[in-house]
């Protein structure tokens, strides 16, 4: 019996024989089985290929079991295929609409936009600062009810609307409350890890007034909800006047009325056009309305915006930038230096997404890791170390806990909300030789190595490299070049070994911070002059990291974050951006450990050598910096920094404008065993003793590289070979990278650098040239 025939039972009609077997053909797919009983069976009719028609015998292997298919019935089950696939996509398609549609519904029945005056209410709770102990009062950032002006829709000039349009949503008027584009521009910029949002006035209006400023799309969801409900609910007069009303504007001003206030001194109805930009283009980041630069940047970006829109004409585009008031000191209670203290813990948690409107929305209490006896007596040694000094010479400290991180004492100037000179970045001096020495550390050469300390030049030109004094060594150990802080050393272990990208690669390992892009080609890194600029901060955190025998613990002002009720908000402790790592070698804690402590034992002899080092024979290493001010006996600059395995402490010294260069009150050029190292001293031994701190060892030394000499024999110098004490001045090497395509390479021509005033932005070039000297005795200073 074939295949393709199925054998029915024997059952006939009656009269019939009943050993006659009936045979149907089987249909396509159908396998053997066994006879089934029918009593009685019509044939199936051929519904031929059509689309309603759906068979879903396609298991693999099925049909091939009665034979090959034949070219119809393969076209078949391609159809079949495709039709289930046309279905899958109609349902999905369906399913995209009909969801997203029933979701913004039921949302929409659920959400509500709370009224201004709600939402002013919730803006002025206060906010609490405490010193490290959790416990002592700092100062409380009060709320903005005091300064809030709330206005009418007719109150607020049309060249201040247009201003506000074109800064943060040129559509306003028309928009249904979002912009799909933006929301488009938004979702992308999520997946891909990119900046910027797509909000609306309204959906702005929504953040401020919830608190939520998380960047997750489920905030974004019901954020789009609630401004298209606000759109529904009130007029475009109403939404405008409610979001200048309480949007922030930095300055601690909430809504429009108090910004004209505080940046200007102005009603608002006096406010001009160019005025209405800067306000308007404050909007975005309202921490930063000290920041000059970002002031013009967001200024020009706005009145740009205004003249595209033809709400400004070209004739009033060039007119000048509206200069806003300087900072008042009058809104805290907290003596001098620590007045700014409230600013920089404001911006510590904007970069961890925190807003000023989110703490004081929450009325947070937040612990600070300021310790008040260590701020004390750091505002006690400036002042007694300056008492009588001439009012250019501004000192900046900062001091830090090797084992956490914690900035224990802060000192930005006297004037705390005026410029910051412990932010500020200004050329380090020698103070940045130790990183040249984690780089030649790295390439597994030690103290033991020898260099020629003879006056030379480096690459195709005469002028030639210069020590600040006559070396005790002719060819010099690395650990006696870092005593004497020999520049030639230096430069020489730099241009031929470390190269001054390794320099830069040590330094951000250690703890810098600051851009060093610029003296990534540049020789002058090797002692610290040119393009390289650090902070006192970034000093203080990343000698903290030899203090903590190679560990980087990322410096912080905050240490805790609580609600009202407790609750706990945000905790440095456990916080992934400040969990501590390796600096140095990451795979080999031993070979990280003994870098650093090679570090510590070149830096050890230092404090002694320039006499200032710590009482009572206690372990102290640091290294002091000095920065020539153009071709004279002046410095421009001046630090030392050093440390114990307790305590990292930083002190640098700036002149101003008034003058730079740096004469101490008997009219004597200022080294930085000077007055910064008189301060660093008096602070540390004060410290210590007061928190009567045991006097802790460095860790075990273990030399990596040639060990270095018991006794170097000194070598006798003729006056060809060093310049005399009393004349000659260091020359250092520099770079100004061209404007060119291709890229740089490193610059090995002597020349002069230039001083710049300290800068919180990079700073800010003086005209003039400069070197680098470091504490000698050619001015009497050690």
């Amino acid at each position: 019996m074939s295949d393709a025939t199925v054998a029915l039972g024997a059952v006939g009609r009656p009269g019939e024989d009943a050993d006659q077997t009936v045979f149907m053909r089987k249909t396509p797919g159908q396998s053997r089985s066994e006879p089934e009983l029918l009593t009685h069976r019509e044939p199936e009719p051929d519904y031929g290929d059509h689309d309603d028609y759906d068979d879903y015998d396609d298991e693999p292997g099925a049909a091939e079991a009665d034979g090959p298919l034949t070219d119809e019935q393969r076209a078949m089950r391609r159809k079949k295929i495709w039709r289930r696939v046309r279905r899958t996509m109609y349902v999905g398609t369906a399913l995209m609409i009909i969801i997203p549609v029933l979701a913004f519904f039921i949302t929409y029945q659920f959400v509500e936009v709370k009224k201004p005056a709600e939402v002013a209410a919730e803006q002025d709770k206060v906010v609490t600062l405490y010193y490290a102990d959790g416990k002592t009062e700092m100062t409380k950032i009060a709320g903005s009810g005091a300064n809030r002006i709330m206005l009418e829709y007719n109150q607020i000039p049309k060249h201040v609307l247009h201003a506000v349009y074109a800064a943060e949503d040129a559509t306003f008027e028309s928009n249904a409350g979002f912009d799909i584009t933006g929301i488009m521009r938004a979702v992308w910029n999520n997946v891909t890890g990119g900046g910027g949002g797509g909000s609306t006035i309204s959906q702005q209006y929504i953040k401020k007034s919830s608190g939520q400023e998380d960047k997750t799309l489920s905030r974004k969801w019901v954020e789009l909800v609630k401004s298209y409900k606000m759109n529904e609910t009130y007029e475009k007069d109403e939404i405008i006047t409610a979001y200048l009303n309480t949007i922030y504007f930095g300055r601690g001003a909430y809504g429009i009325a108090a910004a004209a206030k505080a940046h200007y001194g102005v009603d608002i109805s006096q406010v001009t056009k160019q005025q209405a930009a800067f306000l308007a283009g404050m909007i975005q980041t309202p921490s930063r309305w000290k920041d000059v630069e970002y002031q013009h940047q967001r200024w020009n970006y706005v009145s740009d915006k205004m003249v595209e829109n033809k709400w400004m004409t070209k004739q009033e585009r060039t007119e000048p930038f509206p200069a806003p008031l300087p900072p008042s000191d009058n809104s805290s209670t907290l003596p001098g230096p620590r007045k700014g203290i409230p600013d920089l813990v404001t911006d510590e948690l904007k970069a961890l997404n925190i807003s000023e409107e989110t703490m004081k929305q929450n009325g947070y209490k937040i612990t600070t890791t300021i310790d008040p006896v260590a701020q004390d007596l750091a505002e006690k040694a400036v002042a007694e170390v300056m008492a009588g000094q001439p009012d250019n010479l501004h000192p900046g400290l900062v001091a830090v806990d090797p084992k956490t991180g914690n900035i224990v004492a802060y000192y930005p100037g006297s004037n705390g909300v005026g410029f910051d000179f412990a932010k500020a970045r200004q050329e380090p001096g020698s103070a940045f030789k130790p990183f040249d020495l984690v780089g030649l550390l790295k390439m597994d050469k030690g103290l033991g190595e020898v260099y020629d300390s003879s006056p030379k030049s480096f690459g195709d030109r005469d002028e030639k490299v210069r020590n600040a004094s006559t070396p005790s060594c002719g060819q010099c150990t690395v650990a006696q070049a870092m005593k004497e802080s020999l520049n030639v050393v230096f430069s020489d272990m730099v241009y031929n070994d470390v190269k001054p990208r390794g320099v830069v690669e040590a330094a951000k390992e250690a703890g810098i911070r600051s851009p060093l892009d610029k003296a990534a080609d540049d020789i002058n890194i090797a002692i610290g002059g040119g393009a390289t600029q650090v902070s006192t901060v970034d000093m203080a955190s990343a000698y903290a990291t030899f203090a903590a025998d190679g560990i980087y613990r990322k410096p912080r002002l905050v240490s805790r974050i609580e609600y009202p009720d407790g609750g706990i908000v945000f905790n440095a402790a456990t916080h992934q951006d400040f969990q501590e790592r390796p600096a140095f070698d990451q795979d080999n804690p031993e070979r990280n450990q003994k870098i650093a402590r090679n570090v510590t034992e070149s830096l050890l002899p230092v404090p002694k050598f320039s006499r200032i080092e710590c009482a009572n024979d206690r372990p102290c290493a640091g290294k002091t910096g000095t920065h020539q001010y153009l071709d004279t006996k002046d410095n421009s600059k001046a630090w030392m920094v050093g440390y114990t395995p307790q305590l990292s402490t930083a002190v640098s010294l700036s002149g101003d404008k008034t003058m730079i260069q740096l004469r101490d009150a008997k009219g004597v050029p200022i080294f930085g065993s000077g007055l910064p190292g008189k301060i660093w001293k008096k602070f540390m031994d004060s410290y210590h003793s007061a928190k009567k701190l045991p006097k802790e060892q460095f860790s075990k030394f273990v030399p990596i590289g040639k060990a270095e000499p018991v006794a170097p024999p000194p070598t006798q110098h003729s006056s060809s070979a060093a310049p005399p004490p009393s004349t000659e001045a260091p020359v250092t090497t520099t770079t100004t990278p061209e404007p060119s395509e291709t890229a740089p390479t490193t610059t090995t021509s002597p020349t002069r650098t230039r001083p710049t005033r300290p800068s919180d932005s990079g700073g800010i070039s003086i005209p003039g040239m400069g070197g680098d000297e470091d504490e000698n005795d050619r001015w009497g200073s050690r």
